[in-house]
């Protein structure tokens, strides 16, 4: 990593979360993720964008990034050709991105990055109904209040515009299990936290290694990021081991749920019934209720 690179001071809110043990530090595990970003995994980031947002190029659309973590997302965006506004809670993850837009990006382009929450209210009103494209993989179940979450990104979509999200997938026995994993991790030492995550990533590889070769598909790939949208298999899991605060939901659910708000359903790519996320694309052909109208979840 450049030695320009600064890891962020926490912000009091998040800093007094962290030392309870309630919230999972997502962006230094995202700054160890930015010594592994090479081209490729870039190249892969846009893949998968492309793939499911079904075109080549973002040329004209506002791509907002809510929870832009490492910010790989908002440079493949970024590159193209979208403006791309990238905000995130965490300050370390803010830091991520501004290091990739340094890295990677143009000075002069029009990609903003911000800190910022996806549950303040006031800040997600800047947008309201303005975004082409609103991404968040992965981000709004680790908010602390994720319906009120979903509702304020869904508030952001332009008429004609889509949400594309990844939601943890609710399993009725083993969602418990795994925040009970998560607790404790994050009361664990930081010395002995990589040793609780190691047998998860062996398990995790193993399965991932065996689904491979049953398809045909060479194992060892998985490791450059290839065919993961450009992640890293051991930040995924130390991401997923750790990642608190902690929501599921259900396809049908999500879909409901959004539907109510003028988003209909487009994409839906599950996990088939087992941990992981189901990805949503949606498109609003309708003026929904906007946050504080309608499911009395969005304000809890």
């Amino acid at each position: 990593m450049s030695s320009s690179f600064v890891v962020a001071e926490s912000g009091p809110s998040q800093g007094r979360e962290v030392a309870a043990g309630a919230r999972f530090r997502f962006g230094r595990n995202w700054a160890r993720f930015l010594r592994l970003v090479d081209d490729q995994r870039i190249e892969e980031a846009e893949r998968s964008l492309q793939a499911m947002l079904g075109c080549d190029r973002l040329d004209g659309k506002h791509f907002l990034d809510a929870g832009c973590g490492s910010g790989l997302f908002s440079l493949a965006a970024h590159r193209l050709g979208a403006t791309v506004h990238s905000f995130d809670f965490d300050p370390d993850s803010v830091a991520c991105t501004r290091e990739l837009k340094r890295r990677y990006g143009q000075a002069d382009s029009d990609w903003t990055i911000e800190e910022a929450s996806a549950l303040d209210a006031r800040f997600m009103e800047t947008f309201r109904l303005q975004a082409d494209i609103v991404y968040s993989w992965g981000v709004l179940h680790h908010t602390g209040s994720m319906w009120k979450a979903i509702d304020l990104a869904a508030s952001t979509v332009a008429p004609g515009g889509q949400l594309f999200i990844a939601l943890y997938n609710r399993q009725q026995v083993l969602s418990r299990w795994w925040l009970t994993v998560k607790k404790t991790y994050n009361r664990l030492p930081t010395g002995l936290q990589p040793m609780f995550v190691f047998p998860f990533f062996l398990y995790f590889t193993a399965v991932g290694a065996a689904a491979d070769l049953v398809k045909g598909r060479n194992p060892v790939l998985r490791f450059t990021g290839a065919g993961r949208r450009g992640m890293s298999i051991y930040r995924d899991t130390v991401d997923w081991v750790g990642g608190l605060p902690f929501e599921v939901a259900s396809p049908g659910e999500v879909v409901a749920f959004c539907r109510a708000r003028g988003l209909d359903l487009e994409v839906l790519r599950t996990v088939g019934g087992r941990h992981g996320c189901n990805e949503y694309l949606l498109r609003r052909l309708k003026i929904g209720p906007l946050p504080g109208w309608g499911d009395q979840r969005a304000s809890q």
